[in-house]
């Protein structure tokens, strides 16, 4: 890590999954229900947090079938604190528990070089069927 401030944890437990929620919607990420959000992290293969002193300042996690093929998902810094490297030593710890696997993401539009600059390449086959079609289009994320 980068910035010696910054703690990290790779356990639930004592996660606030409100303030994840809310870190999620200040970083223009979908954003769920926080008892949804701690459904989804503790049934991960993977997570890390990000705390400065006790507030969450960022969040990442993985699903996995464990044995050749992940995906991250939620990779989140507070804006305040992109710029720092934070949002990197996330996906590096990520990525450090899934060496061998194919590992795929989906970015929010306008993230792509930062995955980019990860070594994370575009995809030309990737396709997605998502709960909301007209509201991802809207966004960016399909066509």
């Amino acid at each position: 890590m980068s910035t010696d401030d910054i703690s990290f944890s790779t356990d639930c437990a004592g996660v606030d999954f409100t303030a994840l929620a809310n870190l999620m919607k200040e970083c223009g990420m979908a954003h769920y229900e926080p008892d949804l959000h701690r459904r989804a992290y503790e049934n991960s293969a993977h997570v890390v947090f990000l705390f400065q002193g006790n507030a969450l300042v960022g969040c990442g996690r993985a699903i996995s079938d464990q044995a050749y093929q992940a995906a991250l998902y939620d990779i989140a810094v507070s804006p305040t604190l992109q710029g720092r490297k934070l949002g990197k030593a996330i996906v590096d710890h990520l990525m450090g528990q899934l060496k061998g696997y194919n590992v795929i993401l989906y970015a929010t539009p306008g993230k792509e070089d930062f995955y980019r600059k990860l070594g994370f390449r575009k995809m030309l086959s990737g396709m997605a069927s998502f709960k909301n079609q007209v509201r991802m289009s809207e966004r960016g994320f399909t066509e």
